[in-house]
């Protein structure tokens, strides 16, 4: 199995809360109920994150850096904030000493980031507790030795039975368990659903970006096919007052050659003309806007082709973890049925112990029968 690289040195429940990310004042509840808050230490990188997970969710990925503060703002909660993240977390604890704990081990987390990057923290191992039952351990020049004394006959008879209730009742209570591959393999399933549940509010990230871009598309493609029918209209309209913009310079032309005319129809003339300029500056202006709004357009096709892309392996990743988790479960599943038959199997092996003690137990008693009789003889 491959070596983990991050593993869990402090684990707590707790409450976890986000800031309202639109107020950035209001909590919002991340867990329905107490969930387990972790501190894992990566020994590649040499750094320490804050994690959560609530089902297949992670509410909490935090990785710590020496500039945190975690503040406690009153006696069971506290919060400290996480700019990577962009946001601020929250933890409700059950009692203050919980609370101080939690304080203690941040603190002592954010001194470790401060040191130099040679310093190498401490494995951390689970605590176990290894039972051993005594065995008896008699031997033939022990079963044939006389002794002088029948109370020395009876002491050495009832520290055997003694030793043989030690062995067959201790058995049930002290089984030896092989947890570390367990443990393994939970901690890499946790890792999964950590890594699926990112990976699944990525790519709900990026599909609702998707499905914007797709409206906007779509309303800007219907404007611009509106807008190009309009500018067609206005080039037409374009070509008609340049024409009659050419007529009436022509009339006042004519005008001044035959020595004057009438005042009001060159006046009349005059603001047409004028009227005619400015509706020709607008309509310029406007396909111009136009034509920026295409180009705006052509790159969010291309935006558009570009989050496809990104959508796509992101299902591919989704997918590929999944088939990890399945077969981290599986392998989960296999050690928890070789303990339970390596337990029967020892189970098994005991009592066959148990019954070979009890035979060994009637034969030291029929030998010291027979001591007896021959020492009353």
């Amino acid at each position: 199995m491959a070596l983990i690289r991050e593993q869990p040195i402090f684990t707590t429940q707790a409450h976890v809360f986000q800031i309202d990310a639109g107020t950035k004042k209001d909590w919002v509840q991340a867990s329905k109920n107490s969930v387990s808050v972790s501190f894992y230490y990566d020994n590649t990188r040499n750094t320490y994150r804050i994690i959560s997970v609530d089902g297949s969710k992670a509410i909490v990925n935090s990785t710590i850096t020496p500039n945190m503060v975690f503040t406690k703002t009153s006696q069971k909660f506290g919060q400290w904030s996480d700019p990577r993240a962009n946001t601020v977390y929250g933890l409700g604890f059950s009692s203050e000493q919980e609370l101080t704990k939690f304080i203690e081990k941040f603190k002592e987390v954010k001194e470790l980031t401060r040191q130099a990057s040679g310093v190498k923290s401490g494995e951390v191992n689970g605590t176990g507790e290894n039972h051993s039952h005594p065995s008896p351990q008699v031997s033939r020049q022990n079963l044939h030795q006389r002794t002088n004394s029948l109370s020395s006959i009876q002491n050495d008879s009832g520290g055997l039975r003694e030793r043989r209730n030690s062995f067959t009742q201790g058995g049930s209570n002290g089984l030896p368990a092989n947890t570390s591959t367990e443990a393994q393999l939970k901690y890499e399933n946790d890792r999964l659903k950590l890594a699926l549940a990112q990976s699944s509010a990525n790519a709900k990230k990026w599909e609702v970006e998707l499905q914007t871009l797709k409206n906007n598309n779509a309303r800007l493609t219907a404007a611009l096919q509106e807008s190009t029918a309009n500018v067609e209209e206005w080039k037409k309209q374009l070509a008609a007052y340049k024409e009659e913009s050419v007529r009436l310079k022509k009339r006042i032309l004519d005008q001044d050659k035959g020595g004057g005319g009438d005042p009001l129809m060159v006046g009349q003339l005059t603001d047409q003309l004028e009227r005619i300029r400015l509706d020709n500056h607008n309509k310029q202006e406007e396909i111009k806007r136009l034509n920026a709004q295409l180009q705006d357009l052509t790159i969010k096709d291309g935006q558009t082709s570009g989050l496809q892309v990104r959508i796509q392996s992101l299902e591919e990743e989704n997918h590929s973890l999944s088939l990890r988790l399945q077969d981290a479960h599986r392998q989960l599943q296999e050690s928890r049925s070789s303990k339970d038959q390596e337990s029967r199997e020892l189970l098994r092996l005991q009592e066959i112990l148990g019954s070979k003690i009890s035979e060994l137990y009637e034969t030291h008693e029929t030998i010291i029968a027979t001591i007896r009789r021959e020492s009353n003889s």
